[in-house]
């Protein structure tokens, strides 16, 4: 939901960000690479618990992720690299869960709760988009929710600053998640069911 709202202001960040990339001569598909292994080590810096610079290399993944996509529509995107934002934005919230988990080995089933309440979102949202003849923007049909790209990285920042309330963040983080499989599966139920 904060993504539509965020990005009309800071859209011309992202595109100063996708002109600097495309002098450089890096395509969409580099930046893409390159935001994974940021944020890739945002895991590891969690579970080495420094929470500071895990947080500083999440965000700067997550800019990269907007700046992909920017380079993308400008040169022209391919499926292949809608295949890899998606993929890679599941690793790197994966390695951020793993990193935390392995940091705080008694929340450990709350973590499989939160990585289990991803799975079941993303199957949703991954299915109906191609089941759906609707395009967006992207590549595919996408699908709006309470828990988007912004929220996660919002609720992700909170999870490695507060580690103090960690199980409470991730518990209302699994929640959010859940409401927005019942979205989207409700939003499949009435676009698929005609």
């Amino acid at each position: 939901m904060l993504d539509t709202h965020c990005r009309k202001y800071i859209q011309p960040i992202i595109g100063y960000g996708a002109e600097f990339f495309i002098k450089c001569k890096l395509s969409a598909n580099q930046v893409t690479v390159l935001a994974l292994i940021l944020g890739v080590s945002s895991g590891v810096f969690s579970y080495m618990n420094m929470p500071f610079i895990a947080l500083g290399v999440l965000w700067i993944s997550g800019y990269l992720d907007a700046v992909d996509g920017t380079i993308a529509r400008r040169q022209g995107s391919t499926d292949f690299g809608t295949v890899m934002d998606i993929t890679f934005d599941r690793i790197v919230e994966i390695s951020i869960i793993i990193g935390l988990s392995l940091r705080h080995p008694e929340l450990t089933a709350y973590f499989l709760f939160l990585a289990c309440s991803i799975i079941i979102t993303m199957t949703i949202f991954l299915t109906t988009g191609l089941m759906t003849s609707k395009k967006s923007e992207k590549s595919f049909y996408y699908q709006a929710g309470l828990a988007e790209r912004t929220e996660g990285f919002l609720m992700f920042s909170l999870m490695i600053i507060f580690g103090t309330y960690l199980k409470i963040i991730v518990l209302v983080f699994t929640g959010m998640i859940l409401f927005t499989a019942a979205q989207r599966f409700l939003e499949a139920k009435q676009l698929l069911s005609k």
